[in-house]
């Protein structure tokens, strides 16, 4: 696949804006991906850049508060789709979690995105709620949690899925 992953930077806003624009009907501004790095350089937030042949494809972040991190976003760039990198993206959220100590990780995803709830629950996430007309006051999100990922059970399923991902823990920046 060839695929790495890097810290997401400043300098890489630019390039993944036409990315966030693809992915969302009301996307991010370059400004709201500065404070979220200006929160990573405090420790706040985690955000990571795939790079497929050298090209951004991708990029995924978290946002840590009291002993939990909340996925903030998975965006994979259309031409790059069903190759695995929002799986590879996703380790590397997970791995960060885990090293940070988070005992839990939740996110939000499209009711009508099953190919993403798919790849959550390969992780360990299960269905939690639901929060109506989530994005853009139209459609629900369903919330989605993966407990206790410092014990052994969620251990095991994610050394399973690093291996389908063709990944290790070190592989991480």
């Amino acid at each position: 696949m060839n695929v790495t992953i890097e810290p997401l930077r400043p300098r890489h806003i630019r390039s993944i804006m036409p990315l966030e624009e693809r992915a969302h009907r009301k996307p991010w501004s370059a400004g709201v991906f500065r404070d979220e790095l200006e929160q990573a350089e405090r420790g706040g937030r985690y955000y990571v850049l795939a790079k497929r042949l050298g090209e951004p494809a991708g990029y995924a972040g978290l946002m840590f508060t009291a002993g939990e991190a909340h996925v903030t976003n998975v965006v994979v760039d259309e031409q790059h789709r069903r190759l695995g990198i929002a799986r590879v993206l996703l380790c590397d959220l997970v791995r960060e979690a885990i090293d940070r100590g988070c005992a839990a990780l939740t996110l939000e995803v499209r009711a009508s995105n099953a190919s993403a709830q798919a790849l959550y629950r390969e992780f360990g996430f299960a269905p939690a709620g639901v929060r109506q007309r989530y994005y853009e006051n139209t459609e629900d999100a369903l919330v989605m949690w993966a407990h206790d990922i410092q014990g052994d059970e969620f251990r095991r399923r994610f050394l399973d899925v690093l291996d389908r991902a063709g990944r290790r823990m070190e592989d991480a920046p």
